[in-house]
């Protein structure tokens, strides 16, 4: 691969400074860092490290201690990498075969500010094997960037469903990539799932892209027809 080219992303989480090659040679969309990583994770920061004593309506949803987390479609790993310094630190990145060498260059690259190489695995949203492999539910499912084929949003949702505890969240970086697929993710999403969007002024002020957004997803209670 030839990282040498690809420009470098740098974001600071937590006091740390992460550092993200780009590999575009590939022209692979995972291999990109999308905004939607960006705009998540610095969401995350602003309300998880809070202070105490001022009023914080994410304060319940961003307590990460003794929680297990899965990213979906990690890419270059920004999102996993940021929310593992905010103190999720049981957390594995997922994406397809194709994206795993940029991820691991970029754990690599970022393994002394990590503390730590980031579990990762490789996951195709459609197979029951892989997502079975994970251990699932889990208490965190991480998403950013991850709708803009219309062909994967019903594996998507399916595997949102899937990886999730009963009382587990969603948290997804969200823009508008597909008209297409962006009716039917909402579709899809309406049926399953309680839909929260975060209002923009909540988003950290320099990562607070006009076109970007950040929704919480919670599964909806099922009735006792629906369970049986």
């Amino acid at each position: 691969m030839k990282f040498t080219d690809s420009p470098v992303i740098e974001l600071t989480v937590n006091g740390t400074q992460l550092s993200i090659q780009q590999d575009n040679a590939t022209m692979h969309v995972g291999t990109s860092v999308w905004p939607c990583s960006l705009v998540l994770s610095k969401f995350a920061e602003r309300w998880s490290t809070t202070d105490s004593s001022s009023p914080n309506p994410y304060a319940e949803l961003l307590d990460f201690r003794g929680r297990r987390a899965v990213e979906l479609g990690t890419g270059c790993g920004v999102a996993g990498m940021a929310f593992h310094l905010l103190g999720l630190t049981e957390i594995v990145l997922t994406d397809m075969v194709q994206v795993m060498p940029a991820l691991k260059h970029n754990l690599k690259r970022n393994k002394a500010a990590l503390g730590k190489y980031l579990k990762t695995s490789v996951v195709s949203w459609s197979n029951r094997d892989q997502i079975s492999a994970l251990n699932p539910p889990f208490d965190l499912v991480i998403a950013a960037d991850v709708v803009y084929i219309e062909d994967s949003v019903g594996q998507l949702v399916a595997a949102m469903e899937a990886l999730m505890k009963d009382d587990g969240v969603v948290l997804l970086g969200y823009q508008i990539r597909s008209p297409e697929a962006d009716k039917l993710f909402w579709e899809m999403c309406g049926v399953v799932f309680e839909i929260e969007k975060v209002p923009h002024e909540h988003l950290h002020p320099e990562y607070a892209y006009e076109e970007a957004d950040v929704y919480i997803f919670r599964k909806k209670t099922k009735t006792k027809s629906e369970s049986e």
